[in-house]
């Protein structure tokens, strides 16, 4: 008989250790499965994807980097400012800025202040005179991703002194789900 529970003991903790090392193998293969893409992404994008960045939302950019203007132009063979926007807006986040120029985008958000930026959050530029004429999607630490009409999709920094100059606020999607952190 004590053979016999010996024996039961031996069989339940292989099996449980079995269980456990094939838990255990997933968990590893996501991890360095994890590793690898924010290596490619953070070599694609030239800078360290912030902690709790929405993985969903690097990799959606990098396959538009590059991407030639063309106003607006809403697809791979070319794309405005606003046409970016509301792309990376419906893909990443489920929800629609509701405006075709970055103007009436400007109109329906939620405005913020600068320092209450968030992943997400739609920053808006005067390059033409006094009206709103340029649209870019936050992507955290000061850099955001936009459709330049002389180099296409590209991802800039709000500290450069162009994009300061003509800073004229942010706005918040009201039904974003931006808000939400955490990588995919």
């Amino acid at each position: 008989m004590t053979y016999l529970c010996s024996m039961w003991k031996r069989v339940t903790l292989l099996m449980l250790v079995s269980v456990l090392s094939a838990k255990a193998q997933p968990d590893s293969n996501r991890e360095s499965q994890l590793d690898y893409t924010l290596s490619y992404l953070e070599q694609s994008i030239g800078f360290p994807v912030p902690e709790g960045a929405r993985l969903d939302l690097y990799d959606t950019v990098v396959t538009w980097l590059g991407t030639p203007y063309r106003f607006a132009g809403n697809n791979e063979r070319g794309i405005d400012c606003s046409g970016f926007v509301n792309i990376l807006c419906s893909r990443v986040y489920g929800v629609n800025p509701g405006a075709r120029s970055s103007t009436d985008m400007y109109e329906r958000v939620d405005h913020i202040d600068r320092d209450d930026l968030r992943e997400g959050d739609l920053l808006f530029f005067r390059i033409h005179r006094r009206r709103i004429s340029h649209v870019g999607l936050y992507l955290g630490n000061n850099r955001f991703v936009h459709a330049s009409t002389s180099r296409g999709a590209i991802i800039s920094s709000l500290d450069e002194p162009y994009y300061k100059r003509y800073f004229a606020g942010a706005g918040r999607i009201a039904s974003s789900t931006s808000s939400s952190s955490g990588g995919n």
